[in-house]
């Protein structure tokens, strides 16, 4: 077992697999201290061979990763803006760290991933939605923005780019059915199956023979996007930085963005502050 501790991360190792729970309430939003645990979670990961993969879910069955948090201000994101890979912003670093994991890492989705949380579920090895439960969407659309966290490559990647422009500029919430049969999950799994599905799928990989996780890991490889990452970097800096986006954003946390009750429903919210 692992005695490994962080502040928004519970970890257990067992068997060769690493379980995570994203717990930071009330939303689990993808704030500074959470991307700082990935980061240093998946590092000291990439290092311990006795693993073979990792099953992240959360300790809240509304959302996974709620969103990024919209209070972030670059005073507090300098300390992750100063270890960053060359080539990425602070958010496509902890997407393409995840995607570049020794590990196979597989997302349990049994609540809501929005914008950037979205973005971490696409950029895991794989992922697999509970149905009438899971929901997906990219909405920084509604707030006057672009995906900023890798999502414009991956899901081009996962669904094409027809697919991938209606999820970025229709900003809709999307179920897990709807999101198997665009190639966003791979599978949508009734909810009460959800755990015994990755628990089953997470063990019989960490008991392959050796060598075979990392034999098939070099052969399939995630696709180089760091053309696509520039580019998605320079459309969402263009965008972000606009008084009218500061302008939503804060209507929307003053109108219950990142509490429980404004979540549930913050495509509309969204739509009704810009209408």
């Amino acid at each position: 077992m692992s005695h490994d501790t962080y502040e928004t991360l519970r970890v257990s190792r067992k068997n060769g697999i690493a379980h995570v729970t994203i717990d930071s309430p009330p939303v689990n939003v993808l704030g500074v201290t959470v991307m700082t645990d990935l980061r240093r979670l998946l590092t000291t990961l990439a290092g311990d061979d006795t693993v073979r993969v990792i099953v992240f879910d959360s300790a809240d069955p509304d959302f996974f990763l709620a969103h990024v948090d919209m209070t972030a201000t670059p005073d507090a994101l300098a300390g992750l803006m100063a270890d960053l890979p060359d080539g990425v912003n602070v958010f496509q670093a902890v997407a393409e760290q995840l995607r570049r994991q020794p590990q196979v890492t597989i997302v349990k989705l049994a609540g809501k991933a929005r914008g950037g949380g979205a973005e971490f579920v696409v950029a895991a090895d794989m992922a697999f939605a509970a149905i009438g439960k899971a929901g997906l969407g990219q909405i920084e659309a509604l707030m006057g923005i672009v995906p900023g966290g890798g999502a414009t490559q991956y899901l081009t990647e996962r669904v094409g780019r027809n697919r991938a422009l209606e999820i970025v500029l229709g900003a809709d919430l999307m179920d897990a059915e709807t999101a198997e049969r665009y190639g966003w999950v791979n599978r949508a799994v009734p909810a009460g199956r959800l755990d015994a599905f990755v628990d089953r799928l997470a063990h019989n990989i960490a008991a392959l023979p050796d060598g075979v996780v990392a034999a098939a890991k070099h052969a399939i490889r995630p696709r180089d996007h760091a053309d696509g990452l520039a580019r998605e970097n320079d459309a969402w800096a263009g965008l972000v930085f606009r008084p009218a986006t500061a302008q939503l954003m804060g209507a929307g946390l003053a109108n219950g963005a990142q509490t429980r009750d404004g979540e549930q429903e913050l495509e509309g919210l969204f739509r009704a502050l810009a209408g």
